[in-house]
């Protein structure tokens, strides 16, 4: 497989792990709701550091533990796919809210900081990363292939980007739009997604 096709899965993963509406998705509208653009992409940029972490340990491990990976891979990419599911409709069933707040001002490095710990201490994060890249199969990089983990830890750091970088740019530009509903249509979207991604696993295994 080329590393072309890596970074695009890389970057699906990157996408379908952001966009899903949790504590650092409604900081990133809070902050881009009160204070403009740049605020709401530092609570992005903290949170995208975070997933480049565990994305960086996800990516090398499967290279790294390749011969175990290849005896079990029907049974890790299984389990995989009914994780990336349960993660999926779990997304699917969530109800996000909305609070405006106040108008006070949102600090640059406060944003950051904060999304980066919001997204480096939730358990589900590094769950779902070994979840949805265990269960790659040969979809991953081959054993020993560094630069193929590495294309694919860039694609997700990309769609993270893109995901955080829209999002911001959108609620910024409206402010007035904003309520519950968009944010309920965000997580049908992204957990649809998921769940798309683990039946597709499942048909990858015992259909074809």
């Amino acid at each position: 497989m080329q590393e072309p096709l890596f970074f695009f899965i890389g970057l699906g993963i990157g996408i379908a792990t952001s966009a899903p509406v949790g504590p650092v998705n409604i900081a990133v509208i809070q902050r881009a709701f009160r204070s403009g653009l740049l605020p709401g992409l530092c609570a992005g940029f903290g949170a995208m550091l975070a997933d480049g972490l565990y994305a960086t340990f996800a990516a090398f491990g499967v290279t790294v533990v390749s011969d175990f990976v290849e005896q079990h891979s029907r049974i890790i990419q299984s389990v995989g796919g009914v994780l990336v599911i349960l993660f999926g409709l779990r997304i699917l069933m969530s109800r996000p809210h909305f609070e405006a707040g106040d108008d006070a001002p949102q600090g640059l490095m406060s944003g950051l900081v904060g999304g980066f710990a919001m997204t480096a201490t939730n358990p589900g994060v590094v769950l779902g990363f070994l979840a949805i890249f265990g269960s790659l199969g040969e979809w991953a990089p081959d054993p020993g292939n560094y630069i193929g983990a590495a294309t694919l830890v860039l694609g997700v750091l990309t769609g993270a980007l893109v995901w955080w970088v829209l999002l911001a740019s959108l609620v910024s530009h409206l402010r007035e739009r904003m309520n519950d509903t968009w944010l309920l249509w965000i997580n049908r979207v992204a957990g649809g997604a998921l769940c798309v991604f683990g039946l597709a696993i499942f048909v990858h295994l015992y259909l074809l």
